[in-house]
């Protein structure tokens, strides 16, 4: 199950949606975040924008290299 899920991932759909879905989350760790003050969601925030900035990179780095 877990490697069709990483086939799956790897396509151009498959980062749109994890980046989606990633930002989503940032954006509810940033609120969280904000209104507690507490570093942990802070921490999560930061995790979460790496994985969606890693996921759009490979997302438009694939579309210009496979002219999709």
């Amino acid at each position: 199950m877990f490697k069709q899920i990483d086939a799956w991932h790897k396509t151009s759909v498959g980062y749109l949606v994890f980046a989606a879905v990633e930002l989503g989350l940032t954006y509810g760790f940033a609120s969280i975040a904000i209104d507690s003050g507490n570093l942990f969601w802070y921490a999560l925030t930061l995790i979460a924008a790496i994985g969606f900035v890693q996921n759009f990179i490979k997302l438009i780095w694939g579309a210009t290299r496979h002219g999709r």
